[in-house]
């Protein structure tokens, strides 16, 4: 099974399925595929030439494509039932589905305002009032997670619905709002997996830079 992402220092998307093939240790073949370049939709197409040209996308064996991280996740959820990609217990589950369709579809001022970029700073920066929404959204959903399952990630264990906020986690950690102390050793617990660990040290290795999110006005 072939995962076609895009730069590790950008690619928010491709951080999510990334990590639950890591973290899980489903075996998968990496194909990192340069964003915001003139051919970055050709070379997708080549590899997965059913889907839409976009990144993340898997290339299964028999050469089919399963695109979106959401839809790769459910994915691996039911290719891999012996790994608890999702919470065992079926009230958890519903929970951590919800959440993670939340974060999916939603908190388009955070993803516009700040936007995932691992080896910047931008201390401050962007903090407007539907970002800081989403913030307090966001760390509202953390926070009753975290009680009710008793950590020490969203839903005891780390789940789908973890990878699914965990660019999140870069995205504070780039752009340093003021959070709870929930919220930070959260964050911290979820960089210290080796999983995350790895794609950070990778994304801050990598030459290619895409120069206009390099830089907050």
């Amino acid at each position: 099974m072939k995962l076609l992402i895009g730069d590790k220092n950008y690619s928010s998307w491709s951080m999510r399925p990334w990590l639950l093939f890591k973290h899980f240790d489903i075996p998968f073949e990496e194909v990192l595929i340069h964003l915001n370049q003139p051919d970055t939709n050709a070379k997708v197409l080549a590899l997965a030439p059913s889907g839409p040209g976009k990144i993340p996308c898997i290339v299964n064996e028999d050469g089919s494509a399963t695109w979106d991280s959401l839809a790769i996740a459910e994915t691996l959820a039911e290719r891999f039932p012996q790994h608890a990609l999702w919470p065992r217990d079926a009230a958890a589950r519903s929970r951590a589905r919800s959440v993670s369709a939340e974060m999916h579809s939603g908190f388009g001022d955070l993803r516009s305002n700040m936007w995932m970029n691992i080896r910047a700073s931008f201390p401050g920066k962007n903090a407007t009032p539907g970002a800081l929404a989403d913030i307090a959204r966001i760390e509202a959903i953390w926070r009753d997670c975290l009680e009710t399952y008793s950590g020490p990630f969203l839903f005891s264990e780390f789940s789908i619905a973890d990878a699914m906020y965990a660019p999140v986690v870069m995205r504070f950690k780039t752009w340093q709002p003021a959070l709870s102390e929930v919220s930070k050793a959260y964050m911290r617990r979820v960089t210290e997996l080796p999983a995350v660990r790895a794609w950070i040290d990778d994304a801050l290795s990598e030459s290619h830079a895409v120069p206009y999110l390099d830089v907050c006005p």
